[in-house]
């Protein structure tokens, strides 16, 4: 009996024609008819299954104004600017490091047409992508040679691919760490072939263990810097330089997975000392691995210097095409390295901006804002993250706008409020602490202000 009621109820569900022909489905008109027809089947499928399950079958003005929703969420952009007011630099989920405005405008310029990209201009022949960026990377670095791919796991992949496929490697057990979205640097180096040989224990490790670990199998060395984590206490780890000395001594390659790519003295901006590429090759690291889109400030991509005739044999492995980094990152790349080799890094790339930002200038910012803001908001002190897997643990004074939600202000209107702003035109995403949510100026960039505060407003209200 129950389930003839159900094919009688299913009996009223409109069909296709209908459907498409609602006027809530007009605004999509333009569409090709195969797109409309997909929507509407697809909704009708699911009034089906709910039916199936005991849910009324809705009318042909629900199923059409689902189907409106539908297209209307698949004609938006799922990937969109977002405002970052959390005070973290290098926000992971919020795409990492901004560009500065001549990265933007080098990738606009290759992008809107044809570009010498492998082609080289004097001789008319084929050239290669990695002439773009190999000087600027070598002056910068000391290095003999470089190439860039398309991220740092790519980056040592690669490396060990082309120079320890079937051999061992010999790595720090306290070095074997994971890094954002569950992926593993063991598993990572597993895929290349090599085989990983762990050394010392998870808080000390000696120059004794590496060279007890050498054998006829080993294909070289391995420093992966633990640029997300710190380990304090009762620890001990293995001077780079050391650590060079003994593969060197025994003819093998030292790799340095450096992570973050940095090139700047963090210690002159009130931070903790962060390994520098300069400071790696200067150590007498073979290979130097590290990201493009953390504290470099540039677009993602994996950048490898150090030995030309190791550098040399990474470009001819037959990976390095599977994982080449593409013209609009090479372009956004090359921009972003002529910051650092004129000197303007700290003034025109935005992570630079932000960390040297000083409290004067936040505080400045975050009094405006309260401003455009009466009697919701009060400034108060705080502390900026650099994020990203950049320098654990370190933080930088701020100043920030803590706004009660809407309401009585507790827990509960505070995340509402967070919820409206994250949901908002543009999407806004803020901090909440003790009960407040809190807008961070240091990662907001200047040309943003107004529309801050406009969105911040309307979720106000």
């Amino acid at each position: 009996m129950k389930d003839a009621e159900n094919k009688t109820a299913l009996r009223a569900l409109p069909s296709v024609d209908r459907v498409i022909g609602h006027p809530l489905l007009a605004p999509f008109a333009s569409l090709p008819h195969s797109v409309l027809v997909d929507q509407a089947r697809r909704e009708l499928e699911l009034s089906r299954a709910n039916a199936a399950a005991g849910e009324p079958v809705p009318p042909l003005e629900t199923v059409a104004r689902r189907a409106a929703s539908g297209l209307s969420r698949l004609l938006e952009p799922g990937l969109r600017p977002v405002i970052n007011a959390t005070g973290v630099i290098l926000h992971t989920n919020l795409g990492r490091a901004p560009l500065s405005k001549d990265a933007l405008d080098a990738m606009r310029e290759v992008a809107a047409g044809y570009s010498n990209l492998e082609l080289d201009l004097a001789s008319g022949e084929r050239g290669s992508r990695h002439a773009h960026l190999e000087e600027l990377l070598c002056r910068l670095s000391g290095a003999e040679a470089a190439l860039a791919v398309n991220n740092n796991a790519s980056a040592v992949l690669l490396a060990l691919t082309a120079l320890a496929r079937g051999k061992e490697i010999i790595i720090s057990r306290g070095q074997a760490v994971e890094i954002g979205g569950g992926f593993r640097i063991p598993d990572v180096m597993r895929q290349s072939g090599a085989r990983l040989v762990e050394v010392g224990t998870t808080n000390r490790t000696y120059l004794s263990d590496y060279e007890a670990a050498i054998s006829p199998r080993t294909g070289g060395l391995m420093r992966v810097h633990t640029s997300n984590f710190r380990v304090i206490g009762f620890t001990q780890a293995v001077e780079l330089a050391d650590l060079a000395g003994l593969a060197e001594r025994h003819g093998l390659p030292l790799i340095d997975d450096l992570g973050s790519g940095c090139l700047l003295d963090t210690r002159q901006f009130g931070l903790g000392y962060e390994p520098t590429l300069q400071d790696s090759l200067e150590a007498g690291t073979s290979l130097a691995c590290f990201s493009g889109d953390k504290l470099l400030g540039g677009p993602q991509a994996g950048i490898i210097v150090g030995e030309a005739d190791l550098v040399r044999r990474l470009r001819r492995h037959p990976l390095a095409r599977a994982v080449r980094i593409d013209k609009l990152g090479l372009a956004a790349l090359q921009a972003t390295l002529l910051h650092y080799l004129k000197g303007e890094a700290v003034e025109k790339v935005p992570v630079w901006r932000m960390i040297s930002a000083g409290l004067e200038e936040l505080d400045g910012r975050a009094q405006r804002w309260a401003s455009a803001l009466p009697g919701v908001g009060q400034v108060v002190d705080g502390q900026s993250t650099i994020g990203g897997g950049s320098l654990p643990e370190e933080t930088l004074p701020t100043r920030l706008l803590s706004l009660a939600g809407p309401g009585k202000g507790g827990p509960r209107s505070v995340a509402s409020l967070a919820r409206r702003l994250r949901t908002g035109r543009p999407p806004v995403l803020a901090r909440i602490e003790k009960d407040a949510l809190l807008l961070d100026p240091r990662t907001v960039l200047p040309e943003q202000d107004e529309e801050l505060m406009e969105t911040v407003a309307r979720a106000l209200v």
